[in-house]
């Protein structure tokens, strides 16, 4: 299991990103499955539209998951998307965002949000609503886990 983020975190401000998107509110046990529906259904709806994702994959939790995680998959866009089976056209925020790149497997990622959180704290900042994990290296059956990197972004206000 991977225990730490790869990067140092850092403060950034982010600017709003267009994104086409499949919201659910998910037990943990079904989050897999979720997530390739989800992404299944909104390449789909994007290639009938003729938009062309312009970035890789994320998502976004309304606030830490629990037992459910309350979230939207989905990618980035240029232009928004027609609303499309359950593809819907969203946005991630401006906003100042704790960020960290997490290396290794999905396996891993809880305890790099948890690390983040701690470091979050360290700064005297406020975790904020929303995080997001964007999937800078796309998975793949046969590749080795410790060659994903995950960008970990979570909104923070001053205490």
């Amino acid at each position: 299991m991977d225990a730490a983020p790869t990067t140092e975190p850092s403060l950034i401000d982010t600017d709003e990103v267009t994104t086409a998107v499949v919201h659910g509110v998910v037990p943990m046990a079904e989050i897999v499955a979720f997530f390739d529906s989800s992404f299944s259904e909104v390449a789909a709806a994007l290639a009938d539209q003729g938009i062309a994702p312009a970035g890789p994959a994320f998502a976004r939790y309304a606030g830490p998951p629990g037992a459910t995680a309350d979230l939207e998959v989905g990618f980035p866009t240029h232009d928004p998307v027609s609303p499309h089976g359950e593809v819907r056209p969203g946005s991630l925020p401006a906003a100042r965002v704790a960020r960290t790149v997490h290396a290794g497997g999905f396996d891993g990622l809880g305890e790099a949000w948890a690390s983040l959180g701690a470091w979050i704290d360290a700064q005297g900042l406020t975790p904020g609503p929303d995080l997001w994990e964007v999937y800078v290296t796309e998975p793949t059956p046969d590749m080795d886990p410790a060659d994903l990197r995950t960008e970990l972004s979570w909104t923070v206000r001053s205490a």
